[in-house]
């Protein structure tokens, strides 16, 4: 099962691709680490973690913080903790509820942890009652690391699509080779005007390049990419 790490920026951002089977389509995750200037790692919604990964990630640091960015982003949190019970965790505003058999020690909200506060900012994007996330921008890296805001699969996809996610992607959602927000959040915004201020918020980072859960990493025009694919609520 053991999946790679790829090391994305240089001593700072690695990244593990990990298959998922969702709602019958065969698509990949990514969880992301990053090395905090205290030397701890933070992990951003973790894959399984079997003992040969876990080994290739204490290399790197000590796992400080568990982050469950979404409310579909939970299903390898208790396995990370299992791994690493010392670590705390972060889940987004909704699993507590959704997930009560989960134990955490943190809700995230719109500002960042102060042992993370001089790295990242962060902001709660309230979609509707079933999905939401929290957006985390890297400012020393222009690096902005999301789940579900933008997913990116088209052509060029380094997977094989399957028939059942290129019929959803082409024909009813019109996102092959067109980057957008998860579908969960296109059948409705929930409160816009909060959405949008989220968004715009977002939009206001120095970002350029986007780390996300589906699809291909975004690295060139990377927020003119994400205005397109956000500009129905943004109107």
């Amino acid at each position: 099962m053991t999946y790679s790490i790829q090391e994305y920026i240089r001593d700072k951002f690695y990244i593990v691709e990990y298959p998922l089977r969702f709602g019958g389509m065969d698509l990949f995750s990514r969880m992301t680490l990053v090395k905090l200037d205290s030397g701890k790692l933070w992990v951003h919604s973790p894959s399984e973690i079997d003992a040969e990964l876990q080994s290739a990630i204490d290399k790197i640091g000590e796992v400080g913080y568990i982050i469950a960015p979404g409310n579909f982003h939970h299903l390898n949190i208790a396995g990370a903790q299992s791994r690493y019970p010392d670590a705390e965790t972060f889940l987004c505003p909704g699993l507590e509820k959704k997930r009560p058999d989960l134990s955490f020690d943190w809700i995230l909200g719109n500002r960042p942890d102060p042992r993370w506060g001089s790295e990242f900012e962060q902001v709660v994007v309230q979609g509707t009652r079933i999905i939401n996330e929290v957006v985390f921008f890297h400012i020393a890296t222009k690096t902005l690391v999301l789940v579900d805001l933008i997913e990116n699969i088209g052509d060029d996809y380094e997977h094989d699509a399957g028939l059942l996610l290129q019929f959803w992607w082409k024909a009813v959602f019109h996102m092959w080779n067109n980057p957008k927000a998860a579908p969960e959040y296109q059948m409705g915004w929930g409160d816009k005007e909060a959405v949008k201020k989220a968004l715009s918020k977002i939009l206001s980072w120095d970002f350029d390049h986007i780390i996300l859960a589906h699809g291909n990493l975004i690295e060139n025009n990377a927020k003119t990419v994400a205005q397109k694919a956000w500009r129905k609520v943004l109107r």
